[in-house]
């Protein structure tokens, strides 16, 4: 199976999602990069098992839908020098070897099934759905990021807290020693509420730096989805 891409997209967006990973996780797989090719354009997921972060892009041809991992941190070693041309990921789905063509060259490395890679969570039945302008967004978790704790033992602080109420939107942070309140206009039809932690919230922070469309946000008692224009973040 192969397919082939723009190496300083591919580079872009792989490290854009690549802060997810955490070096210390007790899931082998979770190393690694999930790529799934579905009618010529590929998804790429980074995850820690609590947050994960999805990316969108084209590809400029492939030949069939496959999903494969493949190891993040070798593969960002191969394709980081490399200069703006396609490149052609050629598999191997029997044996799982990984090779990548470019000008000058190639990288061989091993990859891994996709079966073991843990699933983003769904939301539930009663879920709540809106959109929400980027800088209104953005706005709110720049200005009170900087006042959540990194407290094992009061998790609730590790965050940024976000109330909804018919008019506006409030976010509010604080680790029992200072704290900051920023409220927002943003008409809704609902009254609600919840916590993102302190890792998604600054790994949208970095997304939202470029987006310029509204985010759709879709959220339950667990967990809490942002659709930005090419990546998707569940926490």
């Amino acid at each position: 199976m192969r397919f082939v891409v723009s190496s300083a997209s591919l580079y872009s967006h792989l490290q854009a999602i690549s802060r997810v990973i955490n070096s210390k996780s007790t899931l082998p797989i979770l190393d690694c990069f999930l790529f799934n090719i579905e009618d010529n354009k590929l998804t790429i997921t980074a995850s820690d098992n609590e947050t994960t972060l999805d990316t969108m892009m084209e590809i400029v041809e492939s030949e069939s839908n496959y999903q494969f991992a493949i190891p993040s941190k070798t593969l960002l070693d191969a394709i980081k020098e490399l200069p703006e041309q396609p490149i052609t990921f050629d598999i191997n789905t029997q044996t799982m070897e990984v090779s990548i063509l470019y000008m000058n060259g190639k990288y061989a490395l091993m990859g891994q099934s996709a079966d073991e890679y843990p699933m983003a969570a769904l939301m539930g039945e009663n879920s709540v759905n809106f959109t929400i302008e980027a800088e209104t967004l953005l706005g709110g978790i720049n200005r009170t990021i900087f006042a959540t704790a990194d407290d094992e033992l009061r998790p609730v602080m590790n965050g940024v807290y976000f109330d909804f109420q018919p008019e506006s939107l409030t976010f509010v942070a604080t680790d029992a020693h200072k704290l900051v309140k920023f409220s927002a206009e943003q008409s809704n039809d609902f009254a609600a509420s919840f916590i993102l932690p302190k890792k998604p919230s600054n790994l949208l922070r970095n997304l939202l730096a470029k987006e310029e469309e509204p985010v759709e946000v879709t959220f339950d008692a667990k967990n809490v989805t942002f659709q930005l224009k090419n990546f998707k973040l569940v926490c």
